[in-house]
């Protein structure tokens, strides 16, 4: 039987996982390195690579360099993700007939799905490499707080990718595993996940050996590329200042100016202050002009102050979901390359009231527990029972525009729930069900999953047919709604994995044009 391996599919890094022996072991990719960026770099003649070469790249080839594309898988073009984005990638991205966000690379489309599962082929090859044997199935983990159709576009990527996708996993319940894997002591944890593109919180209780997560919460539009946004935005300001020169349309200069922001954000974890140069950023009249600066912590800090504030709201939201203080707390587990940054960790202290545990590498944390996932399903790992919950409410909208929840959010997965509805017109034959997630009480300003008709019901006055709509999630958060006429036994259903953003026609020619 071969390996059912865990990938941690980040936005910024990926990393991929084994039980080896019964312990978690982290695979080192063809270059050496434990991770790898998440970066697809195309050539002139469409040769593609991934990785470290990819980025390499970035700088003297930006259009061709394809990053950050997590954050726009599941994404329709219209979101504010998506305009977000296009302002400061410097690939081109366009919208798809079905209204989501692709990319244009050298006059070639590309889903987010495709661009993520040749990420994904270079983690099945790296545990190939070191098995020496075809790698065919895996755990993928995602944010928790990814929705429904991002979960389903990520289990596409997989496929597109060679992969038979066994579980979609939380980033957050994944490290959890990989922190209490082997321990004994019961204990109430924290996750707090900041990476490259989102944040999570999660509440996790460890009992006897079973991990079940209590409460999530968290921003999908906060992460580590907010804070290097931050910065370079700083950069930009102080050359156009100082020289009268804007380059923010100049793609080159803006792939060396991120390129220095994230490198001074890193370095501003252990020191106090660090210099920017960058010489020949533009040429005017008076010749090349440079930029060169330092920047301390301090003023990065201010810079970030707004992002780091942003932090407390879902913490709080997530404990007061769980019913827990936090004085109930044992221990908080930082995860996400962002969690190296000091502000970051006072911020935590200041939350919680107690200093955050560092016993664990953030950056592969999540591969680690994804890994463990994947031993439980292999058989490999056993008295480990794993209980995950939906991170958002799942409902149908309602006359006037309201949202009528069925499944109430951190309800423990996988789950099934229903509710009875009725007409709002006399001789009513047919019923829309549109299928929401989220939290808001205007049905509009929730998630739409998807939508189906249910038709044949019997002319009668408003307010006297009897519909049953349910719900029905599985262990990786796909859902399924039903809705039926209990008068007729009629009944319509939708499985709303078709709502990942491909079709199948588009799915198969993914899979035949990335073999």
């Amino acid at each position: 039987m071969s390996k059912i391996i865990g990938i941690d599919l980040g936005t910024t890094n990926s990393c991929v996982a084994v039980i080896e022996s019964g312990e978690p072991l982290v695979l080192p990719n063809s270059e050496g390195s434990r991770t790898t960026p998440s970066i697809v770099g195309f050539t002139e003649s469409d040769e593609r690579f991934v990785g470290q070469q990819a980025k390499r790249q970035a700088i003297v080839n930006p259009e061709r360099t394809v990053y950050d594309i997590k954050r726009l898988i599941g994404q329709k073009f219209s979101s504010a993700m998506t305009n977000h984005l296009r302002k400061t990638l410097p690939f081109n991205i366009i919208e798809h007939t079905n209204g989501d966000s692709w990319v244009e690379v050298g006059g070639n489309t590309y889903s987010p799905q495709e661009i993520s599962a040749m990420v994904l082929r270079k983690m099945k090859q790296t545990a190939e490499d070191y098995f020496g044997e075809e790698i065919s199935e895996a755990v993928i983990t995602v944010p928790a707080y990814f929705n429904d159709a991002q979960r389903q576009a990520t289990k596409d990527a997989g496929t597109i990718a060679g992969l038979t996708v066994r579980r979609i996993i939380n980033e957050p319940t994944a490290a959890a595993l990989a922190y209490g894997y082997n321990k004994e002591r019961d204990s109430t944890l924290v996750v707090f996940d900041l990476g490259g593109g989102t944040f999570d919180v999660s509440v996790v209780q460890l009992r006897g050996g079973v991990f079940e997560v209590i409460a999530t919460c968290g921003d999908n539009h906060l992460g580590g590329e907010d804070f290097d946004r931050a910065i370079l935005d700083f950069l930009l300001q102080r050359f156009k200042a100082e020289t009268g020169i804007d380059v923010s349309e100049d793609k080159m200069a803006l792939q060396r100016l991120k390129e220095a922001a994230e490198n001074a954000k890193c370095e501003l974890s252990t020191l106090t202050e660090t210099n920017i140069n960058l010489p020949f950023l533009a040429v005017d009249d008076q010749g090349p002009r440079h930029l060169s600066l330092g920047l301390s912590r301090a003023q990065l800090n201010d810079l970030v102050y707004d992002l780091v504030e942003r932090l407390e709201d879902p913490c709080a939201t997530a404990l007061r979901d769980a019913g827990v203080s936090k004085n109930d707390v044992d221990d908080i587990l930082l995860v996400g390359g962002m969690t190296r940054m000091p502000l970051v960790q006072e911020k935590v202290e200041e939350i919680f009231g107690k200093r955050p545990h560092k016993g664990v590498n953030p950056d592969e944390v999540v591969a680690v527990g994804a890994s463990i996932q994947s031993g439980i399903l292999g058989g490999e790992v056993r008295e480990v029972i794993l209980l995950d919950v939906t991170p958002m409410s799942l409902g149908i909208r309602v006359a006037g525009d309201r949202f009528s929840p069925i499944i109430q959010k951190n309800t423990t997965i996988p789950t099934r729930a229903s509710k009875k509805f009725t007409t709002t017109e006399t001789n009513q034959e047919i019923v829309s069900i549109d299928v929401l997630q989220g939290e808001v009480e205007r049905a509009s300003e929730n998630k739409l999953l998807g939508m189906f008709h249910l038709t044949g019901i019997p002319p009668m006055e408003k307010g006297l047919p009897r519909i049953r709509v349910s719900f029905e999630i599985d262990a990786d958060g796909i859902v399924k709604v039903t809705a039926m006429d209990e008068k007729t036994q009629t009944e319509q259903s939708i499985a709303v994995e078709s709502y990942s953003g491909l079709s199948s026609d588009e799915l198969q020619r993914a899979i035949e044009r990335n073999k």
